[in-house]
């Protein structure tokens, strides 16, 4: 796989704690296919403090068997920020996004989502939900599954790193409100390769606390934190 050596540098485009859950640290294709340049990307869900993996306040029973409001997540709403100046080439608002999350059913339309899948036919909206594609000068970033009304840019605009690109959502083929986000080489996920990507610094729990890291790629269930954030 794509190391740090190798990868585009970018800044971590969250703010405060949160985990990924797929990165290619763990296993590339990361996403255990190459379709739509995802070879090297990631999906971050935002935990609270306890032990394990809690994305929302209920018990992991009666979240399993009710299911949960999906603006209960910790992650749900939560600010995008640009990694990278650029230019955004597509800005994808308005796709429907399902006001609870119930685990079995959740399952059941990521199955129904990718047996099957014509991307030809399709396209990439079913599966990133709404979404910007920006354009920097090494690679083309996707921020993907994006809640609906909160895309804050039009396609064309010039971006700053660090400006907004919209909320964490639960749209598209998405299990429960997270960020899915990846690097590629052309525009158009269709037709694009994932690029492999490192975040320029952040900060990971080891042994009870937080230790900086700079030019690197999360592990897989890493806590991790923005830098801006923590040294607050």
């Amino acid at each position: 796989m794509g190391g740090p050596a190798t990868a585009v540098v970018v800044e971590f485009p969250l703010r405060g704690e949160w985990v990924a859950v797929r990165t290619p640290a763990y296993k590339v294709p990361s996403h255990g296919t190459e379709l739509f340049g995802q070879r090297y990307a990631f999906d971050f869900v935002r935990p609270d403090e306890r032990k394990g993996l809690h994305l929302q306040p209920a018990g992991t029973v009666r979240s399993f068997l009710l299911g949960a409001r999906t603006r209960d997540y910790y992650g749900w709403g939560q600010p995008v920020h640009a990694a990278f100046d650029g230019r955004v080439v597509a800005a994808v608002d308005g796709v429907p996004e399902r006001a609870r999350v119930q685990v079995v059913r959740e399952a059941a339309v990521a199955l129904r989502t990718t047996v099957g899948f014509d991307p030809a036919r399709n396209g990439f909206e079913p599966v990133a939900g709404n979404h910007v594609i920006v354009q920097g000068a090494e690679a083309f970033a996707v921020f993907a599954h994006l809640a609906p009304g909160t895309v804050s840019l039009a396609t064309g605009q010039e971006v700053r790193v660090g400006d907004l690109i919209g909320r964490v959502g639960h749209t598209g083929n998405s299990t429960a409100p997270h960020l899915h986000f990846q690097l590629m080489d052309a525009s158009d996920p269709l037709r694009a390769k994932g690029v492999p990507c490192a975040f320029a610094e952040y900060l990971v729990l080891r042994d009870g606390g937080w230790e900086r890291v700079e030019r690197g790629v999360p592990g897989r269930g890493q806590r991790i934190r923005s830098v801006p954030d923590a040294v607050a």
